[in-house]
């Protein structure tokens, strides 16, 4: 990846790349909750990933899509971030936490003050990656089927 130029940027989610990154996602976290009792399909929230109050961003690495984070409204001056996937060739390298800070920057950009988000039992390194990037754990805010873990971030005001 040393030598593929890595780019994030604000896609519609409703493309072709978008919709394919969100159902890869989808399909891991089906597999890995896959038999357990609250185990339901994910439904899309490619709707909420739209501007004005959301946004899909992408990370392309030499133009290939390689991972994603979106972001949608919760409340008046809160963001929820949702479906951030890396691909599993390309887990390791430091994207996933470059995506965060992209995302989090965006969201300020959109005008929100905080961002939410949660995790599953099953997702341990995403939720060391939260932690580490500065999330606190909340109470639980959602309904989210597979989620454990709940979490919180004041976001700096977006630069003039």
């Amino acid at each position: 990846m040393d030598d593929e130029r890595i780019t994030i940027a604000a896609e519609p989610a409703d493309s072709d790349q978008g919709r394919a990154l969100l159902a890869e996602m989808e399909a891991e976290v089906e597999a890995l909750y896959a038999g357990r009792e609250e185990a339901n399909p994910l439904t899309s929230v490619v709707a909420d990933l739209l501007p004005p109050d959301g946004a899909l961003l992408i990370v392309r690495a030499g133009g290939e899509p390689i991972a994603c984070a979106g972001i949608r409204r919760w409340d008046g001056s809160t963001g929820e971030i949702k479906r951030v996937y890396v691909r599993p060739g390309f887990r390791g390298r430091g994207v996933g936490r470059q995506l965060m800070a992209a995302v989090e920057e965006h969201a300020a950009q959109l005008g929100y003050r905080r961002i939410r988000l949660d995790t599953g039992r099953e997702q341990e390194a995403a939720r060391r990656i939260y932690e580490s990037s500065g999330y606190r754990s909340i109470e639980r805010y959602n309904e989210a089927p597979f989620a454990t873990y709940w979490f919180e971030k004041d976001l700096p005001p977006a630069p003039p």
